[in-house]
C-alpha cells in the first residue's frame, strides 16, 4: 500500500542532475521505488546506465543522458528529452555540486571557477531549462540543493559557502517570481551526508580533515532522498520552501 505522502509522487516525472552517485543516485532510487519516472543526468555515463538498469529491473521507470551542468545546451537537452519522452516535467532537482575546500590564501583559482560553474551556473541552467515547460503546464516544482554551508561559513570553505548562499538567494527570488504559474520551489540544505563530495577537495591536508569529519558524522544519502520526497509529496497547495537538516551529532 502506498503511503499517503507517496501519492503525490507516483507518476511524476523527475529530472535529476548529478545523478550518478551520492544524493542524486539515492534520490533516483527512492523516488522510482515510489512510482516516479526519473530522468537522470550526469557526466559518468556508465554509472548512469548501471543505475537505470537497476531501477528498471526492479520495476521502476528511468532513463538517462550524459549531462555536464556547466553546458547550458546539455542541461536543456536533458530536460527537453524528459518532456519528449514523458509529455511533461513535474520536478527539476538541481543537485550537481562540487566542494573543493581550500584556504583563500592558496589561490586555487581553477577550483573557484569550477565551483562557481557547477554550483551556481549549473543551478541557473537547470532553472532556465525547466521553467518554460513548467510555465506552459502551469505546474511544476524546482528543487535546488544548497548546504549547511549556505547558512554558516567556516574557514577553508569561503567560496563553496558563497556558492551555496547564492543558491538560496536565487531560489528565493525564483519562489517569488513563479507564483503566476502555480509553481513550487524548495531549497534543501544538507549537513554531512555520506557522498563522494569530499573527493572534489584538491588540497591533501584539507581533504584529510574533511574526510575524518565525514567518517565520524556523515549520515546516509537516503536522508536527503527522504527530504526530497517530503517536499514533493505534499498536496499541490503546500509549498515547502526550505529544508535544513544535519546529522544529529553535527555541531557546525
Amino acid at each position: 500500500m502506498i503511503a499517503e505522502a507517496d501519492t503525490n509522487i507516483t507518476g511524476k516525472v523527475v529530472v535529476i542532475t548529478g545523478a550518478s552517485s551520492g544524493l542524486g543516485e539515492a534520490t533516483a532510487r527512492y523516488l522510482a521505488e515510489r512510482g516516479a519516472t526519473v530522468v537522470l543526468g550526469a557526466r559518468r555515463v556508465e554509472r548512469l546506465k548501471t543505475l537505470v538498469d537497476e531501477i528498471t529491473r526492479a520495476g521502476g521507470k528511468a532513463s538517462a543522458r550524459a549531462t555536464d551542468v556547466t553546458d547550458p545546451a546539455q542541461v536543456q537537452t536533458l530536460v527537453d528529452a524528459a518532456v519528449e519522452q514523458c509529455g511533461r516535467i513535474d520536478v527539476m532537482l538541481n543537485n550537481a555540486g562540487l566542494m573543493p575546500h581550500s584556504p583563500l590564501e592558496r589561490r586555487k583559482i581553477e577550483d573557484w571557477n569550477r565551483t562557481i560553474d557547477v554550483n551556481i551556473k549549473g543551478v541557473l541552467y537547470g532553472i532556465a531549462a525547466a521553467l518554460p515547460h513548467m510555465q506552459r503546464q502551469k505546474a511544476g516544482h524546482i528543487i535546488n540543493v544548497s548546504s549547511v554551508a549556505g547558512h554558516k561559513v567556516g574557514k577553508n570553505n569561503a567560496v563553496y559557502a558563497a556558492t551555496k548562499t547564492a543558491v538560496r538567494v536565487i531560489s528565493e527570488g525564483l519562489r517569488q517570481e513563479v507564483k503566476p504559474w502555480n509553481l513550487r520551489t524548495t531549497i534543501i540544505s544538507p549537513g554531512a551526508v555520506a557522498t563522494e563530495l569530499p573527493n572534489s577537495i584538491t588540497e591533501a591536508d584539507v581533504a584529510k580533515g574533511i574526510g575524518q569529519f565525514y567518517e565520524e558524522y556523515a549520515i546516509a544519502a537516503e536522508s536527503f532522498a527522504r527530504a526530497v520526497a517530503f517536499a514533493i509529496g505534499q498536496p499541490d497547495d503546500v509549498d515547502i520552501n526550505e529544508i535544513l537538516f544535519r546529522p544529529t551529532r553535527q555541531e557546525l
